[in-house]
This record gives structure tokens, sequence and C-alpha cells, in this order.
């Protein structure tokens, strides 16, 4: 067989294999604008496309609408990321500028944590809050993080510090020269240097945390309260009947900001990935 006939045998089952990976996806699309009496056909596309179950999906939930939970997601979302992305890199600039007694003994202990499985801190942690009364708050997502903990803060210091390894220390010393004190060679200098970085650590938190059902659903007792993914879960729960539509419907629309995220800083995210990979 010659280079093209294997060049386009190889892009035929790529394409298949494309096609059968994308048809799920595509058939979530179209069914939401299905009826729930055609849900069950194997169609992509409906016969006849409505948009009931947007509006209706929208106030499914008695005395709330989609809109008090996308506020309540996104005030929780500002919070920890900018929780995250202070103390993360702070951590990451001490670790990897800074000279203290047992660093290597303290950095050794942080990277030991990223082999603790999460689900073995779920019932201490939730003891702890529980006894300060954080449960049916927020404080029990944002105070973690402030403390470059939480999902994925180990993780996030980890990246930062190689990043930031590969900037240049000559540059802390010119600074020094010119007068700034640690914070300043952090904030001016560092900082500016690992946006890649920081972009990726901002999708990363804003996509687990986004995704974060059973956080929300073990420290949020109340509706007023409750995030996208609790409110998802609420729709079938609400109705006496099964209104798969309304469902399918809102879960399309509650990946548009992950997405949205995703589409306008993947550049940056490809960047941060490679840079940091590459460096320290």
């Amino acid at each position: 067989m010659t280079k093209q006939g294997k060049a386009m045998v190889r892009h035929v089952v790529m394409i298949l294999f494309s096609v059968i990976m994308v048809y799920p996806v595509l058939w979530w699309i179209g069914a939401a604008f299905k009826t729930n009496q055609e849900l069950s056909s194997p169609n992509i596309f409906p016969s006849a496309p409505t948009w009931s179950n947007f509006t209706k999906g929208w106030h499914s939930v008695p005395g709330h609408s989609f809109t008090d939970f996308y506020l309540n997601t996104f005030q929780l979302e500002a919070a920890v990321l900018v929780a995250t992305l202070i103390s993360c890199t702070l951590v990451a600039f001490g670790f990897a500028r800074m000279d203290f007694p047992l660093k290597n003994f303290w950095f050794s202990l942080l990277m030991l944590t990223l082999m603790l499985p999460g689900q073995v801190l779920i019932i201490p942690q939730y003891a702890l809050f529980h006894q300060l009364g954080w449960v049916n708050t927020y404080l029990p997502f944002i105070v973690p993080h402030l403390l470059a903990g939480g999902a994925g803060g180990t993780f996030f210091v980890f990246l930062l510090i190689q990043f930031v390894r590969g900037i240049p220390k000559e540059l802390d010393e010119s600074a020094k020269i010119d007068g700034c004190s640690w914070f300043g060679i952090y904030w001016r200098v560092v900082m500016p240097l690992t946006k890649p970085a920081i972009v990726t650590v901002t999708i990363f938190c804003f996509l687990w945390n986004w995704d974060d059902f059973l956080g929300h659903l073990l420290y949020l007792n109340s509706v007023d309260k409750y995030t996208v993914g609790l409110a998802l879960r609420m729709i079938n729960d609400s109705q006496s009947a099964q209104q798969w539509g309304q469902l399918l419907a809102m879960a399309l629309v509650s990946i548009l900001p992950a997405t949205i995220v995703f589409m306008f800083l993947q550049k940056y995210f490809v960047e941060g990935i490679a840079t940091t990979g590459i460096k320290g």
C-alpha cells in the first residue's frame, strides 16, 4: 500500500472514532430541544425543536430560578478563585525564591499530601467545619483555599513553583538593588512573568470547583445557597414526572460558563502547561 493509501486509511479510522466520541454530545444537544416522548428516538436532531425545556427548566425549582443558582455559583467561584491565586502564588514564591529553615522538609511534606486521597479527609473536615459552625455557609470552600488548600491547592503550588524556578534570579537581584522588598519582587517582577501559569491555575480552579457536586452537597443545606450542580439534582425531585428534557436543557446551559472560560483562555492554558513542563 502506498503512503497516500496508508494516510487515507488512517484518516478514515480517526474520523470514525471521532464520530463515535462526538455522537453522545450531539445527541445530548439535540435532546435538549426534544419533548419527553421523542427522547427515546436515536435521531440526533428533533423533528420539531422546542425551547420549552429551557424556559420551563429555568423555573423548575419552586420559589427559585436558575438565575439565583448561577449568582450563588459565580459568587462562590469568584471568592475561591481569588483566595486560591493569592495563597498559592505566595506559597510558590516562598518555596521557589526564599530560603528558610527546613525548606526541603516542608516542601517534601507538601508533595506528600498529593498522594493523600481526598475521600480520607471528608469525615474529619466535616466534623471540624460542623464544630466551627460553618456548615450551610461558603466558608468550608473559601477558607481552605486561603491557606493554599482545598481542591487542587497542592497541585497549583507545585505547578507555580516549577514555573517560578524558570525565571532568572538575576531579575530578583536587580530589583533588590533598586530597593524592592521581597513582596515587591513577588508583585512587580515574578507575578507579571507567571501569567501563563496563573491562567492555567485559574482554568483548573474554576472547572474543579464548578464541578464539585459532592462538596456542595455536603455543606450546603439551604436551597437559597444552592449552586447550579445541586439545582440540577432538584429538577426531577421537585416534580412527580421525570422531566428529562428540562434536565438535559439545564445541564447543557450549566456547561456553557466552563466552556467559554476554556475557549477564551485556551491559548494561555496550553502555553502554561508547556512552559511549566520544561522549566525548573
